[in-house]
């Protein structure tokens, strides 16, 4: 089941890469289509439809598939300041607390996106741009990322009391 997970999250974290390059791979072709029009004028004037929407579309894909992998890799904002000074008791009851709460969170924001998707699907909402998309499409990676998260958090939280320790380590302090 561990190696499931951390391939779950591993491959998450891929996409999100990925989704962050296409990002510059769209944006820099636009503005390469945009100098071709400066140099060349209106007659090789071109753009990308939609470039802005896809772009938007990226970077949803890009944070919600990013979040569980760095959770799991330590690489989430903490307030470490507080947190390095405790000795590890407190410190594991923090991180209890923590981990708690953020597997409940992000299960209500899964449960509430997943029901946003649902009912996109069901009325068929498409996006405005040049290119209509049907919204359900990109709010598929928002469920999936929001859900992946949980588990995350469920699996971090099993592994500290299975521990009796904290077990997030901060990637930076390494």
């Amino acid at each position: 089941m561990r190696r499931i997970l951390d391939t779950a999250y591993k491959a998450a974290g891929g996409l999100a890469a990925l989704s962050i390059l296409g990002i510059c791979l769209l944006v820099s072709a636009q503005v390469m289509l945009n100098i071709l029009a400066r140099i060349g004028g209106p007659n090789w004037s071109f753009t990308i439809p939609s470039y802005a929407d896809f772009a938007g579309y990226f970077l949803a894909t890009a944070s919600f598939m990013a979040m569980a992998y760095t959770l799991r890799a330590g690489s989430h904002i903490r307030v470490n300041l507080l947190v390095q000074n405790l000795p590890e008791k407190p410190r594991w009851i923090l991180e209890l607390f923590a981990l708690s709460l953020g597997a409940v969170m992000a299960g209500y924001a899964t449960y509430f996106t997943a029901s946003l998707l649902g009912e996109s699907y069901h009325y068929g909402d498409m996006s405005t741009g040049m290119i209509a998309v049907p919204l359900w499409i990109p709010q598929l990676a928002m469920v999936g990322g929001l859900g992946l998260l949980t588990i995350a958090f469920l699996d971090t939280l099993t592994e500290a009391l299975l521990a009796r320790a904290p077990v997030i380590h901060d990637a930076g302090m390494e």
